[in-house]
C-alpha cells in the first residue's frame, strides 16, 4: 500500500485533475446517487479501487453496485438508464445495441491484448494440431456466442481461410472447460487465466496457439466502461468527474498488473469482492492489460464490429464515430500524463 505521504499526493494530483470540474460549488452539494453496472473480472478491479479509497466520494458520488454473469446481460439495465454505467467485456450485445441507436457509448478501455488467452487442445490428439487449419471440424469450446473469444477464435481460423461455420462450435463456461476435456466432449477450446494453467497442471489439456500473436489490429479491447449518453449528456461534467476517477483508479490497477508494490493490496480487493476467491492463484495467474488513460483502438473496435457483419451474427452496423466518446480517455491523459509502471524493472507488455 502507498504510504501517507504518497496518499497525500495522490488526492492532491487528483484535485487538481478535478480543477476543470469540480468547482467550490459542486463541492459542497450532496453526493450524487450513481449505479454501476458491474460483470466480475479481473480488470474491474478499477471499480472497486474507485469506490473502496474513496475516489467516487472525492469526485462527488454514492456509488451502488449491481452485478451480473455478463455485460451483455446489463445492457438493458444501462439503455433504460437503471444503471449509469457498466464495466464489463464486450460483445456482439454492444455493437447491436449502439447499431439500433440506443443510448449508450463506450467511455474507457479498462481491459485489452495481451489478454493472455490461449487456444487449447486435448492432450491425447495433441499431435494432429499443426496449423489452425487442423481446427477444421473438430469440436472446439467457446465461452459464448458473440464474445470476443469467439471474435479471437474467428481471427485465427482467418489466417488460413476458414470461418467460424468450419468448426463444431460448443458454447461452454470457463469454468467448465476443464471437464468437457476430460470426458472428450471438446477437441480444442479458447480458454482464460486461471484456467490455463490449472488444465495443464491437470494433465487435462495442452496449450497451443496464443491468439495475441495472431490477432490484427491490436491491442483488442475486452473489456470496457460504458456509460448511458442521455445521462452523460444531463450530467457533462459529473461525468468527466467520474471517469477521471476510474482512470486513477484504472493506473493503479496498471502498477498492479505490473507487479508493483499495490499488487497484494489489488489481490485482496478482487478476493474481497468476490471475484475470485483463491489469492495466490489470482496473484500468479496473468491478468489482462489496459491502456492506462482508458484510450480505446478505434481500429480494433470496426474490426470486431466489421466481423460480427460478416458473419451475419450482426443485422447493422453502427456509425464508426458512435463506437467510442474519446473525451474522457482524453481528459484522463491531460489530467495525469504519461504513465510509469512503480516497478520499472516490469517487462510486461501492456499498461503502458
Amino acid at each position: 500500500m502507498r504510504g501517507d505521504g504518497a496518499a497525500r499526493i495522490g488526492l492532491t494530483c487528483l484535485a487538481l485533475a478535478l480543477g476543470p470540474w469540480l468547482g467550490d460549488a459542486a463541492a459542497a452539494e450532496p453526493l450524487m446517487e450513481i449505479a454501476i453496472g458491474i460483470a466480475p473480472v479481473v480488470p474491474d478491479a478499477s471499480t472497486f479501487l474507485a469506490i473502496d479509497k474513496g475516489y467516487l466520494r472525492e469526485a462527488g458520488f454514492e456509488a451502488h453496485v449491481e452485478t451480473a454473469n455478463s455485460a451483455a446481460t446489463l445492457i438493458p439495465f444501462i439503455a433504460s438508464n437503471r444503471v449509469q454505467v457498466v464495466q464489463g467485456g464486450l460483445s456482439l450485445g454492444y455493437f447491436n445495441a449502439v447499431a439500433q441507436g440506443l443510448p449508450l457509448i463506450l467511455a474507457l478501455n479498462s481491459g485489452s491484448s495481451p489478454v493472455n488467452n490461449t487456444i487449447m487442445v486435448r492432450p491425447d490428439i495433441a499431435d494432429r494440431f499443426k496449423t489452425p487449419a487442423d481446427l477444421k471440424g473438430k469440436r472446439v469450446g467457446i465461452v459464448a456466442p458473440g464474445s470476443i473469444p469467439e471474435y479471437g477464435v474467428g481471427k485465427v481460423l482467418a489466417t488460413v481461410g476458414l470461418t467460424l461455420k468450419d468448426i463444431d462450435i460448443q458454447y461452454i463456461p470457463f469454468q467448465s472447460m476443464g471437464a468437457a476435456f476430460a470426458n472428450a466432449g471438446i477437441d480444442a477450446a479458447l480458454e482464460v487465466p486461471p484456467y490455463v494453467d490449472d488444465l495443464v497442471t491437470k494433465g487435462l489439456a495442452k496449450a497451443w496457439i496464443d491468439p495475441d500473436s495472431i490477432m490484427d489490429p491490436t491491442p483488442t479491447t475486452t473489456v470496457a466502461y460504458m456509460v448511458n449518453t442521455d445521462w452523460a449528456a444531463k450530467n457533462k461534467d459529473a461525468a468527466h468527474r467520474l471517469f477521471l476517477a476510474f482512470a486513477r483508479a484504472g493506473r493503479e490497477y496498471c502498477d498492479a498488473y505490473h507487479h508493483g508494490p499495490n499488487r497484494a493490496e489489488v489481490v485482496d480487493l478482487l478476493v474481497k469482492h468476490q471475484v475470485m476467491d483463491d489469492p495466490v492463484a489470482l496473484d500468479r495467474m496473468r491478468w489482462q492489460a489496459r491502456d492506462p488513460n482508458g484510450r480505446f483502438n478505434l481500429a480494433s473496435l470496426i474490426d470486431i464490429q466489421d466481423f460480427f457483419f460478416r458473419a451475419g451474427k450482426l443485422p447493422a452496423k453502427a456509425p464508426e464515430d458512435r463506437l467510442v466518446d474519446p473525451s474522457y480517455a482524453e481528459a484522463a491523459a491531460a489530467a495525469f500524463g504519461p504513465f510509469k509502471p512503480t516497478n520499472e524493472a516490469s517487462t510486461l507488455e501492456g499498461c503502458r
